[in-house]
């Protein structure tokens, strides 16, 4: 007790009340303005539409073209291939279009097609000039898609399709008369590290944007996930294929915002039952690759980029290391109430954070029990690191993707 009144004076000597005073005004009015943005967000979550869940029966045949991009994926694939073989009757046709690969890619997608005649393997030409790797191979599929499907599903190499993915997803479009729907998938995390940033990093998506399933989002503030993306061919075919999305280094984002704007009606919804993703291994890898595309400048107004930061420092970034601050400091007996609200306000964001920990829960496949799992329940701790990664990733270029050199 004689301790904490010491900080207690410590504090009001060094900085004087009127300065802690104003201080903690400045934080609860720009974290709570933050916060009620972030808890109206929030609370539509508690509304939105069902997780899908795999359908088997036949909705119609053939109306389906899958195209998968790869670039040397050989260690990757294999899950990808089996799961797209495991779909019914409704997809036509499944387009492998490769960026001429050199570690044996081509030669598994080649074995596939021996058991089922679906599987094409196509190689899309050199890459044109202001065209990122990605939309173009995917571009490239569309063009040599079949006419005859209504359909068209981009789905990334390292996803892995459950059975009853496509069902779901037609079923889906159909029910709500979409014209663009995309899926959150359920990640597959492996060691330690990854399972304590990962979450992080999911959660300022969480932070800035509707949850997967919420409904009527305004078409700037569209989410989309391009590791499953369906979209009607006739949509694609107004939209000029991926030439909008050319040069963006988040085109899923970037795509089903131009047709948001354009008047079809675009929907995100959770596909964790249908879709798995084993995106990246090891904290290092993830802190990297997908680090660098989360702030998705290539898709948003500056703006709104600068905005969702500042919301994103106020109610994720900085709420634990101001609690721990406050709190050591003996903020919490100061008898400057803006102080003592400063500190409670962070408590609440605390709060909030662990609870959607339960939220997310679901979006990680758990086939066991494993030690390094244990890191989700700590990854709150990783938020300010997670921010910190975004700011970099909006101040900075991507000069390397998958491979290839820009």
């Amino acid at each position: 007790m004689a301790n904490s009144n010491f900080k207690v004076v410590w504090v009001r000597e060094l900085f004087g009340e009127e300065i802690l005073g104003a201080v903690a005004l400045g934080l609860l009015l720009c974290q709570g303005s933050a916060s009620l943005i972030l808890l109206s967000r929030l609370i539509k979550g508690a509304v939105r539409r069902p997780p899908l869940v795999p359908k088997t029966s036949m909705l119609g045949s053939g109306s389906v073209s899958v195209v998968v991009p790869t670039l040397n994926e050989v260690d990757r694939i294999a899950p990808c291939l089996l799961g797209l073989s495991q779909q019914g009757e409704e997809v036509r046709e499944i387009l492998i279009v490769d960026s001429n690969s050199q570690d044996g890619t081509r030669e598994l997608v080649k074995e596939a097609a021996t058991a089922d005649s679906r599987f094409n393997l196509m190689t899309d030409d050199p890459l044109p000039a202001g065209w990122v790797g990605r939309p173009w191979a995917l571009h490239s599929g569309f063009l040599g898609s079949s006419t005859e499907s209504e359909w068209i599903l981009g789905v990334d190499a390292d996803t892995q399709p459950q059975p009853g993915l496509v069902n779901s997803l037609v079923a889906a479009a159909i029910e709500e008369s979409y014209d663009l729907v995309s899926l959150s998938p359920q990640f597959i995390l492996s060691d330690l590290g990854e399972w304590w940033l990962q979450p992080a990093l999911l959660m300022t998506l969480l932070y800035r944007f509707d949850s997967a399933g919420v409904r009527a989002q305004s078409p700037d503030r569209v989410m989309a996930n391009g590791q499953c993306f369906f979209c009607r061919r006739s949509v694609l075919l107004q939209l000029g294929g991926y030439i909008s999305a050319a040069g963006s280094f988040c085109d899923d984002v970037t795509l089903a915002r131009n047709a948001a704007k354009q008047g079809f009606k675009v929907g995100f919804l959770d596909g964790a039952k249908v879709i798995r993703v084993r995106m990246y291994a090891g904290m290092a890898e993830t802190w990297r690759e997908w680090g660098r595309s989360l702030d998705l400048k290539d898709a948003t107004t500056s703006p709104q980029l600068w905005s969702d930061l500042a919301l994103l420092l106020l109610v994720q970034g900085l709420p634990i290391p101001l609690t721990i601050a406050l709190w050591s400091l003996g903020s919490w007996e100061n008898s400057v109430l803006t102080l003592q609200l400063a500190v409670g306000l962070n408590l609440f964001l605390v709060a909030i954070r662990f609870a959607l920990l339960l939220a997310i829960y679901p979006s990680y496949y758990r086939p066991g029990f494993s030690v390094a799992a244990l890191g989700f329940w700590l990854s709150p701790f990783a938020d300010p690191a997670a921010v910190l990664r975004i700011f970099l990733s909006a101040f900075q270029q991507p000069k390397q993707w998958r491979g290839r050199v820009y």
